[in-house]
């Protein structure tokens, strides 16, 4: 398990990283995505699974509409691809940056680990799932006020 939730923190940071390193938007999303379904897939390891469905679903969508907006103003017939040589070089001095940060930060002992939401002792439910029964039974109110709010919303925008 611990080499599972390393490859998704190395997909993460690697996402990221292609994000920061390409001006362009359309090869920068590729990068946005993988990084997000990284850090999603990081946090279902970590035990917080319906955390990570809801990130899952908000930062596909709210990137998808990112994306689409920023291809269309950006309009470039010849992107800069990942193989430039600028791209190349900012990618490497972020990496590079970020690389002596974590290590600085492990010879520090800030990096420790702290344990994942597993119930312990006599409970048999993850604080995971506990948590989402409490947001659905005392914060139905919120609920419906927000779905009525996105609805009214939906019908000014189509108006």
């Amino acid at each position: 398990m611990m080499k599972f939730v390393l490859f998704m923190g190395l997909c993460f940071a690697l996402g990221g990283l292609a994000v920061a390193s390409n001006p362009s938007p359309y090869y920068g999303v590729v990068g946005l995505v993988m990084a997000s379904i990284a850090g999603c897939g990081w946090l279902a390891g970590l035990g917080v699974s319906f955390m990570s469905l809801v990130l899952v679903m908000v930062y596909l969508g709210g990137m998808l509409v990112v994306f689409v907006y920023s291809v269309s103003l950006a309009a470039d017939p010849y992107p800069e691809a990942w193989a430039d040589w600028g791209v190349v070089g900012s990618g490497l001095g972020i990496g590079l940056v970020v690389g002596v940060v974590v290590v600085m930060l492990g010879a520090a002992g800030v990096l420790v680990d702290v344990g994942t939401v597993n119930g312990s002792g006599v409970s048999v439910v993850r604080l995971d799932f506990g948590g989402v029964a409490m947001f659905y039974s005392w914060g139905v109110g919120l609920l419906l006020v927000g779905g009525w709010g996105l609805l009214l919303t939906l019908f000014v925008v189509l108006e």
